[in-house]
């Protein structure tokens, strides 16, 4: 499987985004409304510049809570953006959120962003295929399938 073939499967939510001169006020309400653990942050050229997820945001109010409101979304996203490919295998995408400890990657096509897929994205995806496989291998053993 392919990361192009869970966006395919995704409801058509869209791309959450917010822009790193917003504040973390804004971030943090858009966060909330719209049910998400993480925002894309684009510029104004729309180029991908950052992440802000809820764990930017917990490690925030751990050392500045007091000034969080008002601080720029810019000061506290993630910069060190590691992105899906839509070619991508998912066997791949899943050790890299595994190994990198993150939760959310924007997916790019032709330096376009394209969506975002979370670790249970491809959970689900990687379950859904074990089961397909588990079936099929199922009939096939208990022979209704023509031999």
């Amino acid at each position: 499987m392919r990361v192009k073939d869970i966006l395919k499967g995704k409801e058509s939510s869209g791309v959450f985004t917010i822009r790193p001169d917003q504040t973390m006020r804004e971030a943090i309400q858009s966060l909330a409304d719209r049910k998400v653990g993480a925002l894309i942050v684009l510029d104004e050229a729309q180029r991908l510049v950052g992440v802000l997820s809820e764990r930017d945001v917990v490690r925030e109010c751990a050392t500045r809570i007091d000034q969080l409101p008002t601080r720029r979304v810019s000061e506290v996203m993630s910069h060190d953006i590691i992105i899906a490919l839509v070619d991508d295998d998912l066997d791949a995408v899943m050790e890299t959120m595994t190994q990198q400890r993150i939760r959310h990657l924007p997916v790019m096509d032709g330096g376009k962003l394209i969506g975002v897929i979370s670790i249970g994205d491809v959970v689900k995806a990687q379950a859904h295929h074990c089961e397909f496989t588990i079936r099929h291998l199922t009939d096939y053993i208990t022979g209704k399938y023509p031999g």
